[in-house]
Parts: C-alpha cells; structure tokens; sequence
C-alpha cells in the first residue's frame, strides 16, 4: 500500500491508484497484457510516478477550477493543485483560478452559463489555455473581453477561445479563434519537431511516450527495410511514421481527420522528409492504396481497436511485421487472434498514466 500524495484522492475521479505502490500497480497492468495476448516476455517502461501530465481539461464552476466528482459526474471537485499535473501546468491552473472569479459557469444540469472548460496543456517547451466556452450564452462578449486582459496577463504562449454546443459535454472545438500567440503546439521526439493543433490530440506524458518512439524504431531497425514502405495507421500528426522514414523506402501515414492529416503534412516538410506523405482516409479503405514493395505495418488504432474491414484488408496486404500500439488491453485481445497467420515475436507495455488503470502496449 502507499501513502496517496494527493489531497483530493478518493474524491476526485480522475486518478484510481494513488493508494497502490508503482511497482504494485506496473505487476498489475502487466498481468492484464499477459492475460490477453499469452506471451510472457513483456519489457515495462515507466517514468514520473506524479507530475508528468501536460494536458488537463479542467472545469469551470462557482468554486474555481475542479474535476469530475468520483461516480458522479454532475458534481465538481475543486482542485488548486494536480498532482499528476506537470509544474509548469499547475502554475497556468493557479494563474486562471486566480482571474476568473465568481464569473458565469456553465451548469450541465440546466444547461445554461458561459464557461465550461479550462484545457491546460504544457509540452516541453510550449504552453497554452483554450478556454471552451457555450456558444449559446448570451455572456459571451463579456466572457471574451475577460480572456482577452487574462491573456495579456498570463505567462500561458497562446490562448484560445473554443466555442461548444449547450448539449455537446466536449472540451475541443473546430469552432474557434485565437487571442494570444497560435492555434498550434510544438513537441520534440527523437529531435523531431512536431505541430499538432491546440484543439488536437498529443500523448500526455512526453518522457515515455518518447521511450516508445525509441522501442519502436528499434524494432523497424532489427530488420532490413530499406527497400521496404511502412504504412502508419491511424498515423495522427505523423510522429510515428516521420521518426521511421530514414529506415524505409517509402512510408504512408494515413489518418482519417483532416486535421491531424494537415498537421502530418506539414510536420514532414519542418523536418525535411523526402520520402513520406500524408493521406486522408479511413483506415477501412487500404484497399485504395497502392503498394508494390515489401510492407511493413504500424499501427495505433483508438480504444474501440481497428474496424475488421481494416483487418481483413491487412491480411490480404501481407505485411512482414504489423507492430500494434493499443491504449486498450481488452481490444487488442480482441484484434490480435484474428492475425492467425503471425507470431508475436516481442511485446511491451508503456506506463504513460501512472495512478491509473490505462498503459499504451506495443506488441
């Protein structure tokens, strides 16, 4: 048992396992990847067990700035400090609950107010608010000209002002405009720069997100694959593909939000990749690519896991090695027996979440 370093511990719904030592905890996730996949030779990388997260979508309500209440959402616990939460994050949360006082929160009961969401994010060397705002309050000129003296007051990069439905609980918008620096985040992996939107998505722990990069690539460098492509699914902003393309022939990331694929396209023209490109498509429609060389497959489908027309299209493609990142034990088990004609060769598990149920798997 350990000692939880958390105040709100038990209250807040956001960590689980704060009562369980690490190593307790690592033992525990591990079982559960060996009882899905059968192959016991599992490596485990870890990192910070507290202060490593740089995003927290935090909610606006008549206290401050909280989490959801643990098994009941309506309800908001107050949070000063998060102890998941990088420094540099915690100190933009003190900055906006120490502004935005006794302002008009968004009530998800009744459906009505001006502020829904804070979303704090702090990657290596960047920083940005986006403050998620209900596009249906009659407030929102007032609540603009609030963000507007917040940003030039703040030590946050860049503010945002992200516009949702009443109805819709989300913290991200397309709707949206910047007030202070851009719309746009930089991360480094490997000594890669990567763009992603504000609004987009980028792992939450930088220190082993990028010993996954580096386990990856490893893998793609224990074969002979220079005269082979790799095709990166469910590819995002293009990290996985662009850290790899030096090793390949040829390497298509392909991603079905246009978004993220714009981001891709220029992430591979920052880092001056001469032989990757960027496609928008549905992973179930491969059979739209063309490939005429030796395959090799990386896939990092979401936690619903790949569609079995995206399987079954796999298999026809033949890759010599599919490399299966999931955030979803469960799935994975689900996706991997129907690879009957492949052998797992080696499998991993990423500690991305520590106090949490989640981990990121390589297999």
């Amino acid at each position: 048992m350990a000692e939880p370093l958390c105040k709100y511990f038990g209250k807040c719904g956001g960590c689980a396992l704060q009562h369980i030592d690490c190593p307790m905890q690592l033992e525990s996730k591990k079982k559960s990847l060996l009882d899905a996949i059968h192959f016991s030779d599992i490596k485990i990388f870890s990192g910070k067990e507290y202060y490593y997260r740089n995003r927290m979508d935090m909610i606006f309500h008549p206290e401050g700035l909280g989490l959801r209440k643990k098994g009941e959402y309506l309800k908001i616990v107050d949070i000063e400090k998060c102890a998941i939460s990088n420094d540099r994050l915690n100190v933009i949360l003190k900055e906006v609950r120490d502004y935005f006082k006794n302002i008009d929160c968004f009530d998800l009961k009744k459906q009505s107010g001006t502020f829904r969401y804070a979303v704090i994010r702090t990657p290596s060397n960047d920083s940005s608010v986006s403050f998620v705002l209900n596009e249906e309050s009659p407030k929102l000129s007032e609540a603009i000209e609030k963000i507007k003296d917040f940003a030039e007051k703040t030590s946050a990069s860049n503010v945002v002002v992200a516009y949702v439905p009443k109805k819709t609980d989300e913290s991200v918008s397309e709707n949206n405009f910047v007030v202070k620096g851009k719309d746009t985040l930089k991360e480094v992996y490997l000594g890669k720069e990567f763009l992603y939107s504000i609004q987009g998505f980028s792992q939450n722990n930088h220190e082993v997100a990028e010993k996954m990069h580096e386990y990856c690539n490893n893998i793609f460098k224990s074969h002979k694959t220079k005269e082979a492509v790799l095709l990166d699914l469910y590819g995002g902003i293009g990290t996985f593909g662009i850290n790899n393309a030096e090793l390949f022939k040829e390497v298509i990331i392909v991603e079905s939000y246009k978004q993220s694929v714009e981001s891709a396209k220029k992430n591979i023209l920052i880092n001056n990749i001469k032989n990757a490109k960027a496609i928008e498509l549905d992973a179930k429609q491969l059979k739209k690519i063309e490939i005429k060389n030796q395959l090799f497959v990386l896939t990092d489908p979401p936690r619903s896991g790949m569609d079995q027309k995206t399987i079954e299209q796999l298999k026809k493609l033949r890759p010599k090695v599919i490399v299966y990142i999931s955030c979803n034990v469960q799935q994975l088990k689900k996706d991997i027996v129907k690879f009957k004609d492949y052998n797992i060769k080696s499998a991993a598990l990423f500690d991305l979440f520590p106090q949490t149920w989640h981990s990121e798997v390589v297999v």
